[in-house]
């Protein structure tokens, strides 16, 4: 039987980097030690293609192949980045490929470890203040190259990537035109790309017949750019238009020829169930071994000290033995505090709330004297919760002549080459990673521990094999979203229409320095859990310090102690620190008698994008004042970047329109009006906002889950209460055309929707609801 292509053609199935069974050259290999300043390109030519630098590769049929350092999860970065270079280079779209980047500093995300510096830079080492808003710095670039620190999160991909993709295809569209020239023997002034050729007047040479001689050329220092980069504007490509430049995946996605984790195929490959124990500290204390022998198609069994996995002929074989054997797991100290239980969790979170030491993250001035006396005062939570994608987490390992190689999807490639190392006991140098595209993520495959188990799964069979956690297996084992305690407090003025003092008080974990040390450094969950645990956690909090002109503001963490390793989630912290401030700014816009709108605009003058979104979102949605009884709920937010050039935003303010229906919540219509300034791709970029909205609708009314005995007390699809296509509320979204350096869309469209939904409840109902999901237990 003929064996299905990984990819379609245009996705470069057999350009080596994930051709199934293909040698070292076109994987993710890295074997450097120190750090030098300039690399040689780490791309690996096929037969009939040219290396041109570290992003192009020319074929002799002119076509161009444009490597990817991100993991595509549905996000459209494929083609976003490919789209760079086909305007920049002139390129015909058809004859657009990609593959997956190696793994090397070549593509080192400086601005991801500039965004990241509070969490990497060591405890001795005072945090600059503008740490963050320097990634150009030289200690952000060591810190992204020494990794190499080259991860699909937090929206940095276009900001890191953007400039040296079109410098790339400048330089390559000089060289092209400069063969041209020397063809017709006139100048290169006048000469131009286009349509995959070089034109002049009528006159035109297709890449094709150039490339051979533009090879041969030596490059431009520094190729010139085009005027503008790619940009598309709202007014010409509306809603429903055809796009530009359509996505790259979508065709094989369709019909059904696009491979995943689960689909990769190897010969004498066998596959595996596995079993892991409760969340908190737990190892693996028995199991009934001779049961998986009485499961026909089970070939065996392996354990280690936190999971035991059955190995099939299939994985439903797999899974049934792994079921048979029943295996038990106990805390791997006494204390019952080691294993996650909601009591537990929540009393710890109302603990710190109340008593736990707070630390000041961020202030404009000292809230303090005003807040003696509040004038307002409001206590939210935030359970856990789950990320949830679709597709299970799947790996592939086999290890062969010394070498270990790994098919998985993956946010993190080195965290995976480690993990992959450490699970087989052999050197870094030695393994292999094929990254393959992801059916969701939300985030979720920043854990790369699935690595490291089918690594030490190969080892012990001396066979390739595919692990796949079941559903149940992911809701277990995956790490969730943190839980988190707020205590909010508003000094207004004595006519209640002014906010003179704001102060937020935090409880939740270090989740993100958990994350990072998880990610970056390879430490385990529960040593990185206790590490971290009484540390302050400004990445944890990012966003909770108002957009809104307040005179006195001020937001402490409160680090608390949890027995749940948690991580970051699509819409990053914003997605909490949105909901505590738009709902809270919302009650004091009705406790002071004010129209929710105007009360917002009134302290945004020094936010006109801001402003502008507002404004935006109340036409589309015929905002009625959020009166009495109209189920309208109104929230906006800003999500901000440093980049080399200056400080990227995003701007988005959502209008919700609910009701609360036979216990349960109805979203009826969502309207968002959103700043990404300069837009690339118009459909993805809409894609992105609308399926955020959805997302965040879906935290706002189900997503997260309790626990016992260290389980998820929902475990399965249906008892997380998402949303089903049924309950999807009519979606409506403009973008405002701005010039504005880009944005990334993809956790903007999540942070402002459950606050939106919330205020919109308290309009149709004159309940507030202060905990998510809304209309949880304990609301």
């Amino acid at each position: 039987m003929a064996r299905r292509p990984l990819l379609p053609d245009r996705l470069k199935p057999t350009r080596r980097a994930l051709l199934i069974g293909a040698g070292a050259g076109g994987a993710l290999v890295a074997g450097f030690a120190l750090v030098p300043r300039h690399y040689a390109t780490p791309l690996v030519a096929a037969r009939g293609e040219h290396v041109v630098d570290s992003f192009l590769k020319l074929a002799r049929d002119g076509s161009v192949t444009v490597a990817v350092p991100a993991c595509e999860m549905g996000q459209g970065v494929t083609t976003l980045l490919a789209q760079i270079v086909a305007v920049e280079l002139g390129a015909d779209w058809g004859r657009i490929a990609v593959e997956p980047a190696p793994l090397s500093p070549a593509y080192a995300d400086a601005v991801l470890a500039a965004h990241w510096a509070p969490a990497w830079l060591p405890a001795w080492l005072p945090v600059p203040a503008d740490a963050a808003d320097q990634p150009g710095d030289a200690l952000a670039r060591l810190r992204a190259e020494r990794g190499p620190m080259m991860l699909t999160v937090a929206g940095t991909t276009l900001a890191q990537f953007e400039a040296p993709l079109r410098r790339a295809a400048a330089g390559l569209r000089a060289l092209l035109i400069a063969a041209a020239a020397r063809h017709w023997g006139v100048a290169t002034d006048g000469l131009d790309t286009a349509g995959h050729g070089v034109v002049q007047g009528k006159r035109r040479l297709d890449f094709a017949a150039l490339v051979e001689t533009a090879l041969g050329l030596s490059p431009p220092a520094d190729p010139p750019l085009r005027a503008m980069p790619t940009r598309e504007t709202p007014a010409a490509h509306p809603a429903g238009s055809r796009p530009a430049y359509p996505r790259l995946d979508l065709p094989a996605k369709l019909d059904g020829s696009f491979v995943f984790a689960a689909d990769v195929r190897l010969p004498g490959m066998v596959h595996a169930a596995i079993a892991h124990g409760p969340q908190g500290d737990c190892v693996l204390s028995s199991w009934d071994a001779p049961a998986a022998a009485r499961v026909a198609g089970c070939l065996g069994v392996v354990h280690a000290h936190g999971w035991v996995a059955a190995i099939g002929r299939t994985w439903h074989a797999a899974d049934r033995a792994v079921a048979a054997i029943e295996p038990r797991f106990r805390p791997r100290r006494a204390a019952a505090t080691d294993v996650a239980d909601s009591n537990t969790i929540d009393a710890a979170l109302d603990t710190a709330l109340r008593k736990g030491t707070p630390h000041r993250l961020w202030a404009e001035g000292d809230p303090a004297a005003l807040l003696e006396k509040p004038s307002l005062t409001a206590r939210y939570d935030i359970e856990p919760a789950l990320h949830a994608p679709l597709e299970p987490p799947t790996c592939t390992a086999r290890i062969e002549h010394g070498q270990l190689e790994l098919w998985l999807a993956t946010q993190a490639p080195e965290a995976a080459r480690r993990e992959g190392a450490r699970g087989a006991g052999m050197a870094e140098r030695d393994v292999v990673v094929y990254p393959l595209h992801a059916g969701g993520s939300f985030d979720a495959r920043l854990d790369a521990r699935i690595a490291g188990e089918a690594a030490a799964l190969a080892r012990a069979t001396g066979k390739p094999v595919q692990l796949t956690w079941s559903r149940w297996q992911d809701s277990l084992a995956s790490l969730p979203r943190a839980p988190f305690a707020a205590r909010m407090e508003a000094a207004m003025s004595p006519d209640k229409q002014q906010l003179l003092g704001w102060r937020g008080r935090i409880a939740t974990p270090a989740t993100f320095r958990e994350t990072t040390a998880r990610v970056l450094d390879g430490e385990g969950a529960a040593s990185a859990r206790e590490r971290w645990q009484a540390t302050a956690d400004p990445l944890a909090l990012v966003g909770a310090m108002p957009a809104y002109a307040i005179p006195e503001c001020a937001i402490d963490h409160v680090p608390v102690t949890i027995p749940l390793a948690t991580a970051r989630m699509r819409g990053g912290a914003d997605a909490v620190t949105a909901f505590l401030t738009e709902s809270f700014i919302d009650e004091c816009a009705h406790f002071g008698g004010a129209e929710p709108l105007s009360f917002r605009i009134a302290m945004l003058g020094h936010a006109p994008r801001l402003v502008a979104c507002l404004q935006g979102v109340a036409r589309l949605a015929m905002w009625g004042g959020g009166a009495d009884a109209s189920g309208q709920g109104i929230a906006c937010h800003t999500l901000a970047l440093a980049a080399p050039e200056g400080r990227r935003e995003g701007h988005i303010a959502v209008v919700a329109t609910a009701r609360a229906v036979d216990g349960a919540i109805r979203v009826e219509r969502l309207s968002a009006c959103v700043d990404i300034g300069r837009i690339v791709n118009m459909d993805i970029a809409r894609q992105q906002i609308e399926g955020g909205l959805v997302f965040g609708m879906g935290l706002a009314i189900g997503g997260s889950t309790g626990y016992a005995a260290g389980r998820p007390l929902a475990g399965h699809f249906s008892q997380l209460g998402l949303p089903l296509l049924a309950d999807c509320p009519k979606v409506e979204v403009v973008f405002l055309d701005s010039g504005a350096q880009p944005f990334d869309p993809g956790d903007l469209g999540v942070v402002a929707v459950a606050p939106a939904i919330a205020n919109a409840l308290f309009s149709a109902t004159g309940l507030r609801l202060r905990r998510l999901p809304l209309l949880s237990e304990g609301t």
